[in-house]
């Protein structure tokens, strides 16, 4: 037991009035249970409650409680799949349902009902983030409590927002030739963000990172050893960064964020990446393809399957690997096979796992006038549970995109930091870029 808590059973159990010095021990215990916005409030107290509430004690309390209590969080872009010169984006969140199954075990059947808390609306002006399901269009990333977005190549200005606060900042123009690839990581250890853009490999161009830090925002060349194209979104594991790609076979890049250092791992076939309790997994469908490559031009790669019709066999086989030895490539590879006709997984996409080891599936869009639904999947028991959002609002008229990300927790230092800002310049138009000789590869 730590020092900090035999303190406060001490304090609990004595019967004389509390002092001062008690309340100020007993205090950050109370205040670390709150949401990070009624903390922020109560940093208005005093100038000591203010400083007591930013030490870094204080925030590694906050976050430990966090994380024993991650949470569901969605991005709802009000642009669909269509590309438009104001883009608002709409941020929401839940508790996360751990063993949910066990909620509904008289009835395997019932649908639990879980209501969304609205956080913030984002407009960021005249920064076009739109969204597309296309990774050639759009990039997205999730890292430590932020959100990185790069919606439109020809302005070529990624943002990075804190989707509890709606604070963000834009990053310097970073134009990239026919496809915008690029991904976000954090490091663990420093503490640090990195924001990566990966160059079209068919085209001129470099790789470049950029660390997000007090000061000159800079995107910094950097070299990659294997020229390669983009097959998925990046997933962070303990600083490191993976994403699927394609040379002429498969491979799952990995970047160590703190030391800006590629390594390449093989895969067999087209799969999506997820975090599965701390390791990286590998997860697809056994009739999955390769939408990227399949419908390339589409700025909705999945409205052609969501558009088929329907088989009457409603029989789903999924195949998931968990990496269980980086440096030996390692995999213990397993099969699950379930029937269930209330489970339509061309609607859905895979958001990762949570720390119990549920497989979460979520919808990938919205309409006001149709439930949402979440689905946590149990591999050990087979168990499919179904989970209705409700909260989203009936002001969207028409169908929006979701984005949907597992295990979020509220951060303080992502919340503080500095070159996040509420208001920002108008933004001045770079304009096209024709990329240089001296920027090629």
């Amino acid at each position: 037991m730590s020092s900090q808590n035999q303190n406060q059973k001490k304090i609990m159990s004595s019967s004389s009035p509390l002092s001062i010095n008690d309340l100020m021990i007993l205090i950050p215990n109370v205040l670390s249970r709150l949401p990070s916005k009624s903390v922020a409030r109560f940093r208005c107290v005093s100038k000591r409650w203010a400083s007591m509430l930013s030490s870094p004690s204080f925030k590694e309390l906050f976050l430990t409680r966090s994380l024993a209590k991650p949470r569901l969080s969605f991005a709802i872009a009000e642009n669909g799949n269509e590309p438009v010169e104001v883009c608002v984006w709409n941020f929401f969140s839940l508790p996360q349902l751990e063993y949910p199954y066990e909620q509904s075990s008289k009835n395997s059947n019932m649908t639990l009902v879980a209501a969304a808390e609205f956080y913030v609306r984002l407009s960021p002006g005249k920064v076009r983030i739109n969204h597309f399901t296309n990774l050639k269009y759009f990039s997205c990333g999730y890292a430590s409590g932020l959100l990185y977005m790069y919606g439109d190549r020809y302005q070529a200005r990624p943002l990075i927002c804190n989707p509890i606060t709606g604070r963000y900042a834009i990053l310097p123009y970073q134009y990239t030739y026919r496809k915008a690839y690029s991904f976000f990581g954090f490091d663990p250890i420093e503490k640090q963000y990195k924001a990566l853009s990966m160059a079209y490999e068919g085209g001129p161009g470099r790789n470049k990172i950029l660390t997000l830090e007090d000061g000159d925002l800079t995107w910094r060349r950097i070299k990659c050893p294997i020229r390669h194209d983009i097959k998925s979104d990046g997933v962070c594991i303990n600083g490191v960064l993976y994403y699927l790609g394609n040379t002429s076979d498969y491979v799952i890049v990995c970047f160590d964020v703190r030391s800006e250092k590629f390594t390449f791992i093989d895969v067999e076939r087209f799969c999506r990446l997820i975090n599965y309790k701390g390791k990286l997994a590998v997860i697809f469908w056994e009739d999955d393809e390769d939408i990227y490559e399949k419908y390339h031009l589409d700025s909705d790669v999945y409205i052609h399957m969501e558009n088929r019709p329907l088989h009457a066999d409603p029989t789903n086989e999924l195949r998931v690997w968990v990496l269980e030895d980086v440096e030996k490539q390692e995999w213990s590879k397993y099969e699950y096979t379930w029937t269930d006709d209330r489970f339509f997984r061309r609607h859905v996409s895979v958001v990762g796992a949570t720390a119990s080891g549920d497989i979460v599936f979520s919808m990938r869009k919205y309409k006001s006038n149709q439930p949402f639904y979440v689905f946590y999947f149990n591999p050990e028991k087979k168990t499919l549970q179904r989970v209705e959002i409700q909260g989203f609002g009936e002001t969207f008229k028409k169908c929006f995109s979701v984005r949907t990300f597992v295990n979020h927790a509220e951060d303080l230092e992502a919340n503080d930091l500095k070159l996040l800002k509420s208001v920002h310049p108008p933004l001045e138009n770079a304009g096209y870029v024709e990329p240089s000789d001296s920027d090629s590869d």
